[in-house]
Parts: C-alpha cells; structure tokens; sequence
C-alpha cells in the first residue's frame, strides 16, 4: 500500500555528527593521488556543500585551471570513496538526539525514508552503515547525481513516486541542520524539519522560516510527519 508520507534526511549534522577528519582527509588524499596537487578544505564554508563542489573548490584554490577541474573531478571523486571506505571509523556513537527512536518509529509505521546528501554515494552509505543506520533506509540520491540540494530533493521524491511508495497528495519532510535544507524543501513543496543539532546557529536557520525548528529530532513525533 502506498504510503501517506515520505520522510527525507541529510546525513551531517541530522544523523551523525562529529564523525572525525576522515571525510575531509579522503577529499585532500584523493586530489593528491590524481592531480599532484595539495589542497585544503580550510576557509571553505563545507556546511551545507555538496562534495563535487567543495572539491573543485579546493582545486580552485590551488590554482587549477577550469579545464584541470573538468577532467579530472570525476576520477577524484571515486577516488575520495574509495579512501573513505576503507577509514570510515565506527559512528554508532556519533547519532545525533533522537535519530534512532526516530527511525525505528518510521520503520515500524511503514512510511519510507530516503537521504538526500551532499555526500558521495559510497562516502554516504558508508556512514549510515558504521552508524547502524543503513536498515532504516529505502534509498539515498548522493552528491554526484545532481548539481545541487534542491536538485537532489526533487530528484529523491521523483524517484518515490516513480517507485510507487507514496500516494498522490502525499506529504513530504526533509529534515536537515543547514540552510540549504530548508531551501531545497520549499522549492520542493515539501515540508522543511530543520533541527539545531550541526553547526548553523538556531538564527540562521530560524531566518529563513522553516516549518518546525527542533533543538534535535527527539522533539519531532510521528503525528508531525503524516
């Protein structure tokens, strides 16, 4: 049966945070290895990001040409999952307030999940995976498959209703800890859930008027999202 709601998340800062350097590292070692090149995330605003745009950042900033970018962005970004996966650390302990009771409920009312990330693909699912996370999830649309959030949030309730999960009228959520979260939800016409458990100060988000504005996800009941 179709569901009468669909429930979407971003990964850092929504589910897990402090996940430690590894993220970042794997983006610096993977320019390294293809390009020579020695790079930094540092003075780079990475909240909110998507991974191919602070990674053609980084190359900017090192003085790469456009052409350089082009060329060698895709192989750098197998490459930074490649490294990731392999380093990615436990992060059972990393969730953030609420993510589990959260997701167990959903589950548990069959009412299908979905991330919509700025991660890579294998970066992402590695993460939820480590956190013991990943069951809890009927799909993920990742960082390299549109060219920005509310792209990728279109492209996640398209998929949805293409997969036939959702009923017509259905209500959709996207949770998240970041601006852009809530950009991508009202451009969408779903429902934006922002949660002050990552780094954008409770004004920052409260500015742009999202729909709920949660101190962290044990706030948010079932009965919000259906």
């Amino acid at each position: 049966m179709r569901s009468r709601a669909l429930v979407l998340f971003d990964i850092d800062g929504t589910l897990v945070r402090r996940a430690g350097p590894h993220h970042r590292e794997a983006l610096v070692e993977a320019v390294r290895a293809v390009t020579g090149l020695d790079t930094t995330t540092e003075n780079i605003p990475v909240h909110g990001m998507l991974d191919p745009d602070i990674l053609a950042r980084m190359l900017r900033d090192a003085g790469a040409s456009a052409e350089l970018i082009l060329r060698h962005l895709p192989v750098i970004m197998r490459r930074a999952q490649s490294i990731y996966v392999r380093r990615c650390p436990d992060l059972q302990d990393k969730t953030c307030p609420g993510v589990r009771r959260l997701l167990y409920a959903l589950k548990r009312r069959g009412i299908p999940t979905g991330l919509v990330t700025g991660n890579l693909t294998r970066i992402g699912w590695k993460k939820m995976e480590r956190a013991g996370l990943r069951h809890y999830f009927h799909f993920g649309v990742f960082a390299e498959m549109a060219p920005d959030r509310t792209a990728l949030a279109r492209l996640a309730i398209e998929r949805a209703r293409r997969r036939a999960w959702i009923q017509d009228g259905a209500l959709v959520s996207l949770i998240g800890d970041a601006p852009s979260d809530i950009i991508a939800a009202r451009e969408n016409g779903a429902r934006s859930i922002a949660v002050h458990t990552g780094i954008s100060t409770r004004e920052e988000l409260a500015a742009l008027s999202p729909d709920l504005l949660l101190e962290d996800l044990r706030a948010l009941k079932i009965g919000m999202l259906v």
